[in-house]
C-alpha cells in the first residue's frame, strides 16, 4: 500500500526534483508534487509525497523539521479530501 505525506512550509525555489531527492535519501519515492497557484504557477508552499506505507512513519520521524532551501519542513501523513 501506499501513503501520502503532507510536506508545508516548502520554499518557493524548491522544485519538485529536490524535494524527491530529499526524501528518497530516507524511503522509495513513488509519487511527489508540489502544489502551484493556477494563474502564476508559483508554489503555493506546500506538496505532497507518496512512500510505502510500511515506510511512512520512518519518513516522518526523519524528515518533520528537516531543512531545505532554508525553510524547515512540516511532515505529516495527508489527510483524505472531505
Amino acid at each position: 500500500m501506499m501513503k501520502t505525506l503532507y510536506v508545508g512550509n516548502i520554499s518557493w525555489g524548491t522544485t519538485e526534483d529536490d524535494l524527491r531527492n530529499t526524501f528518497a535519501s530516507h524511503a522509495e519515492v513513488l509519487g511527489c508534487r508540489i502544489i502551484t497557484e493556477r494563474a502564476t504557477g508559483r508554489s503555493r508552499g506546500y506538496g505532497f509525497v507518496e512512500v510505502n506505507d510500511e515506510e511512512m512513519e520512518k519518513v516522518i520521524e526523519a524528515m518533520n523539521g528537516a531543512e531545505i532551501d532554508g525553510r524547515r519542513l512540516v511532515v505529516n501523513e495527508a489527510k483524505p479530501r472531505e
